[in-house]
């Protein structure tokens, strides 16, 4: 497949799928590297990963296949937040952020409920 077919591809199922179906639901993203933390709450949870220089977050919802509002932010002490937030049938995110020699604070909540890690990974 194509670069430029791929990216077709993608664009039509954006389209199709209508302005409420967000990119975490379009494609079976994941973050890169290795799982750090997993901050776990009544509707779903938030994953953190760690890979070289960069931290990645995400939020997952416990029940997927139903429509709900799903956040996930992730910053870098000194930077500003990465969020994705949307209707989601999965999850939010991934959200990267430069993370080398930084305290990184990850926030997440799927249908009102969630989370957040206060500054870690220092």
């Amino acid at each position: 497949m194509t670069g430029a077919f791929a990216v077709a591809v993608v664009a039509g199922l954006l389209t199709v799928g209508g302005p409420a179906v967000g990119r975490a639901d379009a494609a079976a993203a994941s973050c890169a590297g290795t799982r750090v933390k997993t901050y776990g709450f009544a509707t779903g949870e938030v994953r953190v990963f760690r890979s070289g220089n960069y931290v990645c977050a995400m939020a997952v919802a416990k029940r997927s296949g139903v429509r709900q509002k799903i956040r996930v932010s992730i910053q870098a002490r000194g930077g500003r937040p990465a969020v994705d937030a949307g209707t989601y049938t999965q999850r939010a995110g991934p959200v990267t952020v430069y993370g080398k020699s930084r305290c990184v604070r990850v926030e997440g909540s799927v249908a009102g409920r969630g989370t957040a890690s206060g500054w870690i990974l220092c």
